[in-house]
């Protein structure tokens, strides 16, 4: 759980105490027990927690999407975030804020449009997901509960993820662009990820969606080149053909690698966030 455990750290290292979810027996303190499959949360873990942050979802690159597969993805997160807000309309003490993550997937193919939480939903099936899964979340709003809702990039962590999935190719020489190489990814270190979390925690004046991405979109081209130098390598000159990676990878491939999305954080911006890093070159730096 790479964003989840660096939230949980950044909190516990400011002073506050941080009860997890988790779906098996609680071996210990700070810990609660929730099965969503089965519609079951311990209410009392959250009776008078000052913000709950939802995060959970089976992740969207592990597995090809058969029919199977994309239900799991869309169970994990509209009937997991279904049962967490039913739970906390029914406290006597709610939270103040719910955070509910989402994705810049919401924003469909945008190509080299640029974008922000103004921009309505695309099509295809992650921005269904997404629509379906922020809608459960906004049902939170009803019983006065400030909710944001994170429309997240590509996050650049030393600790896994989409990233740690790229480097062991990158390292022996064998990145190269994907398709055309002209879609933009909208990325953001973990480092800022934490931060902007925690900026929307405390900002009262922050609700609805917020694309937590860096200030500096680049194609996909230019990450692929601007990586491969960060570790000491050439990139492969040819890139991946799009057809090639349907093949292998399926739809993730068509919606999760080849559309664009050139999304910019206005809400962040707007409310005072500062990065820490805004250079692709320099946040690879600093997270390799």
């Amino acid at each position: 759980m790479l964003l989840g455990s660096a939230l949980a750290e950044a909190l516990r290292a400011g002073g506050q105490e941080v009860v997890r979810l988790v779906r098996r027996k609680p071996r210990e303190s700070g810990e609660a027990y929730w099965q969503p499959s089965e519609q079951v949360i311990d209410r009392a873990a959250l009776e008078g927690a000052e913000g709950v942050v939802h995060l959970a979802g089976a992740p969207i690159a592990d597995k090809r999407w058969s029919a199977a597969y994309k239900r799991e993805l869309v169970a994990s997160r509209v009937d997991g975030t279904r049962v967490l807000v039913n739970a906390l309309r029914e406290l006597s003490s709610p939270p103040e804020v719910l955070v509910s993550a989402s994705g810049v997937d919401f924003y469909g193919d945008t190509g080299d449009r640029v974008v922000d939480e103004d921009q309505g939903k695309g099509t295809g099936f992650l921005a269904d997901l997404c629509e379906r899964w922020e809608g459960e979340a906004r049902r939170a709003e009803e019983a006065g509960i400030r909710t944001v809702r994170l429309r997240t990039g590509l996050a650049l962590g030393r600790r896994g993820g989409a990233l740690g999935r790229m480097l062991p190719i990158f390292r022996i020489g064998l990145g190269a662009p994907l398709g055309s190489g002209r879609q933009y990814w909208s990325w953001i270190t973990v480092d800022d990820w934490v931060g902007a979390v925690l900026h929307v925690l405390k900002n009262r004046d922050v609700a609805g969606p917020v694309n937590l991405t860096s200030p500096s979109p680049v194609t996909n081209a230019e990450f692929t080149r601007t990586l491969a130098k960060a570790l000491h390598r050439s990139a492969m000159p040819i890139p991946v053909p799009a057809f090639a990676l349907s093949l292998g990878l399926g739809e993730f491939a068509r919606e999760g690698l080849l559309p664009g999305h050139r999304v910019l954080p206005r809400k962040l911006i707007d409310s005072g966030y500062r990065f820490a890093h805004t250079r692709l070159d320099e946040a690879l730096r600093a997270v390799l």
